[in-house]
């Protein structure tokens, strides 16, 4: 549901290719669209939870170290969804520039 919000495109599965897991198989691509979905959801999740103790931070209703935990964690969380978004635009520039 977040991905929609977003403008995201659902990835279409990928067929099985060999190399790894037990049966010498691995599946990517609803494996990878779940895991986006995943970590996307939970990355709103850890911002709207800082935004919420920053409220109450506000009005004096949370302990301190309850408040600093929710910030800093929607913090990294916010660099780290940063950097991803980098490395994506980096990786696709570099394909883009792949001679055909």
């Amino acid at each position: 549901m977040a991905i929609e919000k977003l403008g995201m495109m659902h990835v279409p599965p990928v067929a099985n290719v060999g190399g790894g897991g037990a049966g010498g198989k691995v599946s990517l691509g609803n494996d990878f669209a779940d895991m986006l979905q995943d970590f996307t959801a939970k990355s709103i999740d850890a911002q709207t939870q800082g935004e919420t103790m920053s409220l109450k931070a506000v009005d004096k209703k949370a302990d301190l170290v309850d408040i600093v935990t929710a910030i800093s964690n929607a913090e990294v969380t916010l660099d780290t969804v940063v950097t991803i978004r980098d490395r994506a635009i980096q990786a696709y520039q570099e394909i883009i520039r792949m001679p055909v």
